[in-house]
C-alpha cells in the first residue's frame, strides 16, 4: 500500500530468567460466579483498540487520553479494556518504532476494510469493531465507548508457565456466556504498560514517550462456525517473550471477533500474576 494512502491526524471531529518452570494461576477481573444477572443483563467491557506510532507526531496526544482512560480519569460508567497496536507504516521516516509490527498494519488495514474507510491513519481508534474516531478526540472517543453495544464476557480461568526465559505459555479454560452464530475467533492478545523510550528522531525528536496496553503478541486460541455459551473450551497457547518481560507490567486479554465483520462479542482481561 502506498504511502499517498497513509495520514497522520491531529484532532478533529470524527465521522463515525531459568531453566526451572515456574507456573502461576490467575482469574479475570470478575469471575464467574462473582457476576450477578444483572450485569450479565448489562454486558461486560467495551474493547478499545488504538492504533499508533511513535513515528506519528499526533499519536502521543491519543496515547496520553488512552492512559488517562485506562486510569479511570474520565469516571466511567463503562468498563473498558484498552489495546494499543503499533503499526510499521511510519517506521521510514526517521524513526523506527520499537513496539511496531507489520502484523498491527495488517489489522488495521481490516479495520479500514470492514469499515469502509478510504484510507488507513493514526492515531485512529476501534471501538468494539464497530465504530472509530480519531485517537485524541476525546470528546468522539467517550461518546462511542459510552454508546457501544455491550456482551457478556467470557468465562475463563488462565494457568501461566515460564518453560523456558524465552517462552510464556497460556493456558485458558472456561466458556462463553453468549451464543454467537456465524463463524467467529477466540483471540488472545498479551499487553505490557509502563513503557518509556526516548525518541531520538523522526516527528517526536527529543520527546520522552509513554505508552500503555501496548499489545506485544496475539494469538487465537480456537476457531469456528459456531461458538455455543457454556460449553467447555480449553486452548493453549506459546507466546515468545522479548528482552526485559516484567510479568508485572503485563496482562492478556481474551475476546470474541466475529469473521468478516470483524465485530467483537464479549471480552474479558486477565492480569499476569507478579515475578512469573
Amino acid at each position: 500500500m502506498g504511502r499517498s494512502l497513509f495520514a497522520c491526524f491531529s484532532k478533529r471531529s470524527s465521522k463515525t530468567s531459568s531453566s526451572d518452570i515456574n507456573k502461576s494461576t490467575a482469574t479475570h477481573d470478575a469471575a464467574a460466579d462473582e457476576l450477578t444477572a444483572d450485569e450479565l443483563k448489562r454486558g461486560g467491557p467495551v474493547v478499545v483498540e488504538l492504533f499508533s506510532s511513535q513515528g506519528c507526531a499526533t499519536s502521543p496526544e491519543a496515547e496520553l487520553l488512552f492512559s488517562r482512560i485506562g486510569r479511570g480519569d474520565f469516571n466511567l460508567e463503562v468498563p473498558v479494556i484498552l489495546m494499543a497496536y503499533h503499526v510499521d507504516y511510519w517506521d521510514y521516516n526517521g524513526w523506527k518504532d520499537p513496539f511496531g509490527s507489520s502484523q498491527w498494519t495488517v489489522r488495521q488495514k481490516e479495520y479500514v476494510e470492514s469499515l469502509n474507510l478510504d484510507t488507513m491513519f493514526t492515531p485512529q481508534v476501534v471501538v468494539q469493531g464497530r465504530s472509530q474516531c480519531i485517537g485524541n478526540d476525546e470528546e468522539g472517543l467517550i461518546s462511542a465507548i459510552t454508546s457501544a453495544t455491550r456482551y457478556p464476557p467470557p468465562a475463563f480461568q488462565a494457568t501461566f508457565e515460564r518453560r523456558t526465559p524465552e517462552s510464556l505459555q497460556v493456558t485458558l479454560k472456561g466458556a462463553l456466556r453468549a451464543k454467537l452464530d456465524g463463524g467467529a475467533d477466540i483471540m488472545v492478545a498479551l499487553y505490557e504498560s509502563g513503557l518509556v523510550t526516548d525518541c531520538r528522531n523522526g516527528d517526536n525528536k527529543d520527546r520522552i514517550l509513554a505508552n500503555d496496553f501496548v499489545v506485544r503478541k496475539l494469538g487465537k486460541l480456537c476457531s469456528g462456525d459456531k461458538l455455543p455459551p457454556k460449553k467447555p473450551i480449553t486452548g493453549t497457547l506459546d507466546f515468545g517473550v522479548w528482552e526485559g518481560f516484567n510479568s508485572a507490567k503485563c496482562g492478556i486479554v481474551v475476546f470474541v471477533q466475529q469473521h468478516g465483520s470483524h465485530h467483537i462479542f464479549g471480552s474479558q482481561r486477565i492480569q499476569l500474576p507478579a515475578n512469573l
